[in-house]
């Protein structure tokens, strides 16, 4: 009988719409900064690296196969895997890896 009499409080928090969509700014800033900015980056690196690459460099695909550049195409590269044996790559399937597999290689030859 008293639960009639009783007032029941709003279900809305009063002052609360402000902080919450501050706390929502606040976690797409974070999300951007530890999330979606580092893999740009990163994305830029390997297209520099991309670009970068000429006739003679050494490459390794993604696919693991290891060559020298014979031909550079606007999207393609001629690569050749043994002596004679030429294959044509898509320029995304070449990692910033094979600059370490190049290094290695050079300091392998000079040992």
């Amino acid at each position: 009988m008293f639960l009639e009499f009783i007032p029941l409080q709003d279900a809305a928090p009063q002052g609360g719409g402000f902080s919450g969509i501050i706390m929502i700014v606040l976690l797409l800033v974070v999300f951007w900064l530890f999330m979606i900015r580092p893999q740009q980056k990163r994305q830029k690196e390997i297209r520099k690296f991309r670009e970068s690459l000429t006739k003679g460099d050494k490459v390794v695909t993604a696919g693991g196969i290891f060559g020298k550049i014979c031909e550079v195409n606007d999207k393609t590269f001629v690569v050749e895997i043994a002596p004679g044996i030429k294959i044509t790559i898509d320029k995304g399937s070449v990692y910033p890896s094979a600059a370490e597999a190049t290094q290695d290689a050079q300091q392998n030859q000079q040992k």
